[in-house]
């Protein structure tokens, strides 16, 4: 059995997880008394259950994730998380210092002063930990054949030598991960942020299926890895919002970048131009938007999960001019169930594509799915009476999360969203006020901890998720009274 923690120290990291404010608190309920701002109050919470999080799920100076941590019984499990996983971490951390940051704007440095700093460290020594994950593989895509350095799904023993090959990565797992280091980067200016986010960028792109039909239009799609041909929500959906923010990144710059296609009058001939960056990638978050709204809208207004009845049945390579490439998918069934992320991603999506172009045909399509959604996914009255319950089975906690972040996102544009958020922090504050253990919310927030105490594993990830809210409706908060 492993012994439940108290303060760790991450090496050359020397990071307390004592907050300084004194809301931390080791026993086992915790509640804050007296009336202050519901925007503190969110982010004081997040910063709570965030520093427990990482002191029940890391450990040692590499800062291993354990998937799962038991607060009844101090166990901390064996298994590690998986990089999607880890990801959620840094995502809790990027909303905090998110609203840190933008609560200084507002004129209130105090919590900013006494958090920002060791945040910004734990964000460096959270990336510089995540090369246990990385490995280095050749790649046979569908323009060229590259050798690539990505993030695989399982941790390796030393960093850089994680398998990556094949099945071994996925594209919305760099996905996530290109969000969050452009997080990090308007954050805190580091440059190697957007490099790598950059980087990463490149590689989910030239898993884009650029190859031609018969009319010589692009297959389009993102298949889920290089190993898989089902084309998924999540491997296309989570890529819009940050190409959207390159776009602006290099908006009324010279920058230029390679753009790889396939000449559509011979549709085989593989080319190569120079093109604007900025151009490039809001073109490439109009396509891939574009790609999954025809494939995977439902007729109830919200998002299926993948394109699958694919042909070829797995991934083949052809012969062009001499040169091996991969060979186009063609996929013609949509695949359910809908799960809240692919709404999510896609609300996003359009919340920013909106901004940055204007085009109403995106807005209108914001609002369609803020209210589908939330008529398909929430259950008023399902547990408590008053309280809408969202399904909290597998992943689907962290999944709501994305969903209640597209929200937030388009918000104030479409003001009935304001509603749907109420709900999220109305089921928070009840887990909160009701269930929270040691410092650790369950799994439901509305249902609470099992009778035996040994079922009482909670996910790394749905406790970094639930930090991630919390920050991101104490963000929601102050831009409301704007």
């Amino acid at each position: 059995m492993v012994k439940k923690p108290s303060v760790l120290i991450f090496g050359c990291l020397l990071f307390s997880w004592v907050v300084s404010l004194g809301n931390v608190n080791t026993g086992k309920r915790n509640k804050l008394s007296g009336e202050i701002p519901l925007v503190e109050k969110n982010l004081i919470r997040a910063i709570e259950i965030a520093d427990r999080a990482v002191s029940a799920h890391f450990t040692g100076d590499n800062m291993a994730m354990a998937r799962y941590y038991n607060p009844y019984t101090g166990v901390r499990s064996e298994e590690t998380g998986s990089i999607w996983m880890y990801t959620a971490a840094i995502e809790a951390v990027n909303a905090i210092l998110n609203t840190l940051t933008v609560q200084k704007e507002h004129g209130n440095t105090t919590l900013y002063d006494q958090h920002f700093n060791r945040y910004a460290q734990l964000l460096q020594a959270m990336y510089d930990h995540a090369d246990f994950y990385l490995g280095t593989f050749e790649l046979v895509s569908y323009s060229q054949t590259r050798q690539w350095t990505v993030y695989g799904v399982h941790r390796a023993r030393s960093k850089g030598t994680a398998k990556v090959a094949g099945v071994e990565n996925v594209y919305d797992d760099q996905m996530w991960l290109i969000r969050e280091l452009l997080e990090s980067y308007k954050l805190t200016g580091n440059q190697q942020y957007l490099e790598k986010a950059e980087y990463l960028t490149e590689y989910v792109l030239d898993g884009w299926d650029t190859t031609r039909d018969s009319n010589g239009d692009e297959h389009g799609g993102i298949p889920w890895g290089p190993g898989y041909v089902t084309k998924h929500s999540c491997s296309n959906g989570p890529m819009i919002s940050p190409l959207v923010w390159l776009h602006e990144l290099y908006k009324n710059k010279n920058d230029r970048i390679t753009h790889r296609y396939i000449d559509a009058t011979d549709k085989v001939t593989r080319r190569t131009k120079q093109v604007n960056k900025s151009d490039y990638y809001l073109e490439y978050a109009q396509k891939i938007y574009d790609w999954q709204k025809k494939h995977l809208l439902r007729p109830d207004g919200v998002y299926d999960d993948m394109m699958g009845g694919c042909t070829p049945r797995k991934p083949q390579t052809e012969t062009v001019n001499g040169e091996v490439y991969r060979m186009g998918i063609y996929c013609k069934d949509r695949v359910g169930p809908a799960i809240t992320y692919n709404s999510g991603t896609m609300l996003s999506g359009a919340a920013d594509l909106y901004r940055a172009t204007q085009h109403d045909n995106y807005l209108e399509d914001a609002i369609l799915l803020s209210d589908a959604s939330f008529s398909y996914f929430a259950t008023e009255g399902a547990e408590i009476p008053g309280y809408y319950s969202f399904d909290t089975k597998g992943f689907r906690n962290w999944f709501n999360g994305v969903l209640m972040r597209g929200y937030v996102d388009i918000y104030p544009t479409y003001l009935n969203v304001e509603e749907y958020l109420n709900s999220f922090q109305q089921n928070l504050n009840y887990g909160y006020d009701n269930f929270l253990y040691d410092g650790i919310l369950p799994t439901n927030l509305l249902k609470g901890w099992h009778a035996d105490e040994k079922n009482n594993n909670t996910e790394g990830m749905f406790s970094f998720a639930f930090a991630a809210q919390y920050a991101v409706l104490a963000r929601f908060e102050l831009e409301k009274a704007e």
